[in-house]
């Protein structure tokens, strides 16, 4: 009887055992396999920096699966107890073991994916999805940003006929059809030569009169460069992102896909209204003239992203006009932005857009930094307002190379013979961590593309 209880009793204990056991040693697993991938992508991370410092092909690999195999055992016997009056007596012995075969595949990052990944310049729904996440625009800007091209716009005479003949040439060239194309349209009665600025949408006389004198401006466009080997157009550069900084801390930075309304203008006679409103009734709104007989489709468009320091819903169409001018035509990778007067930040009225780097191009930047094209303090302009503590280091990145690693160094990489690590000392501190989280994220964003989310937003640090 005593040996059957026994039995039981080690039967019981066998299955705590192995049901403790395997729990624990999953979540050590996922645990040391997380830490482990992260601390491999940042270290490759510091390490390409490093040979973008040195001018070397820069290389990267992916860690694609990780599986993981536990074997669990256990066994549990009885063994006479040694001593005391008890040695007549059975004392049970427990044991438990978990081996473990983890398999890694790494893959090189190359071909089409190195393009797409590395090599393709970011687009602006990816900056906007960061803004999102209260990045600081001009961390951002600083990393992502490889140039600025500001617009500076001049006035000349209302009517063409007093400007000289090759400026009129230049005017035609710059606001003829190809410029206009989408919002230069003619209506359905086109033998009257009768044309309306947006497809669709009827201006008053007023609305058109100023809609031609913009025809007569000339817009000039200035880039530049976010190089610290070029001073004039850096520092230009870095106080155009300090004032949308500074815009971004009184939480007045919006950031909005710019919308249009298309419409057209369909005669009665060519559709049956019980079939047009099956159709499109999803996507379009329709509305019905009994003078002209004909039935007019309109649909809003999402275009491009714009950066303002006012609400955009406040536009009115012949301003959309103006402002897709500004951006025609739409390139993926560029943002624009409108700083008006008015309204934070409009003591500096400017405008313009960023183009946008690649990842590659981001982590040259970041290595010449480090040498030849080394980045430097840059004041914020007089007109900007002030900066929330007043936060602007001289360096998109701060790091430490040395020769010795720091004992409390935990985020480091050896290469050519230096330890590279991000610089967490400081005044600084807060700022660069939050840069190479920014990197790190960076490199996972390249895995996925980001689509407009279509969704307003005040921005806010």
């Amino acid at each position: 009887m005593k040996l059957l209880s026994w039995f039981f009793l080690n039967l019981f204990v066998f299955s705590s055992v192995t049901g403790c056991v395997s729990p624990i040693a999953l979540n050590r697993a996922i645990e040391v396999y997380d830490n482990a991938a992260i601390h491999a992508e940042s270290r490759q991370l510091l390490t390409n920096i490093a040979r973008a410092q040195h001018h070397e092909p820069l290389h990267f690999t992916r860690v694609s699966s990780i599986a993981a195999t536990f074997n669990f055992s256990a066994n549990a016997g009885a063994t006479p107890a040694l001593t005391g009056e008890s040695g007549g007596l059975l004392a049970p012995v427990f044991g438990a073991s978990v081996a473990e075969n983890p398999t890694f595949s790494i893959d090189p990052i190359a071909g089409d994916e190195f393009t797409k990944r590395i090599l393709t310049p970011f687009s602006q729904h990816k900056l906007t999805l960061l803004l999102r996440q209260h990045f600081n625009i001009d961390l951002l800007l600083r990393m992502m940003a490889q140039e600025v091209q500001l617009h500076q716009i001049e006035s000349h005479a209302m009517t063409g006929d007093t400007l000289p003949e090759k400026q009129k040439r230049k005017h035609r060239s710059h606001h003829g059809p190809k410029a206009s194309t989408g919002f230069m349209v003619m209506d359905s009665n086109e033998q009257t030569g009768n044309k309306q600025f947006l497809p669709g949408i009827q201006l008053t006389k007023e609305q058109e009169h100023r809609l031609r004198s913009r025809q007569h401006i000339h817009q000039k466009q200035t880039v530049y460069h976010n190089n610290p080997s070029d001073r004039s157009d850096y520092e230009m550069f870095r106080r155009i992102v300090l004032h949308l900084a500074a815009i971004q801390n009184q939480k007045q930075l919006y950031a909005e896909p710019l919308t249009f309304e298309r419409n057209w203008t369909i005669p009665s006679n060519v559709i049956s209204p019980e079939g047009l409103f099956q159709a499109i009734e999803k996507d379009f709104t329709v509305s019905h003239d009994e003078q002209r007989n004909t039935y007019t489709l309109s649909k809003q468009l999402p275009g491009p992203i714009l950066i303002t320091n006012y609400d955009p819903s406040i536009l009115c169409c012949e301003e959309r006009v103006a402002l897709y001018d500004l951006i025609n035509p739409w390139i993926e990778n560029d943002v624009a932005f409108d700083i008006r007067p008015g309204y934070p930040g409009g003591e500096w009225p400017i405008r313009g857009a960023f183009r946008l780097r690649s990842f590659h191009t981001i982590l040259n930047f970041l290595g010449h930094s480090l040498g030849e094209q080394a980045e430097y303090f840059v004041d914020k302009d007089p007109r900007t307002p002030p900066l929330i503590k007043n936060v602007n280091p001289s360096h998109t990145l701060g790091l430490i190379v040395d020769d010795q690693l720091h004992h409390d160094t935990k985020l480091y990489a050896h290469s050519h013979g230096k330890y590279y690590a991000v610089d967490t000392t400081g005044e600084n501190a807060h700022w660069n961590r939050n840069a190479f989280q920014l990197l790190y994220i960076l490199f996972r964003l390249t895995v996925t593309d980001a689509k407009s989310l279509g969704l307003p937003i005040t921005i806010s640090k």
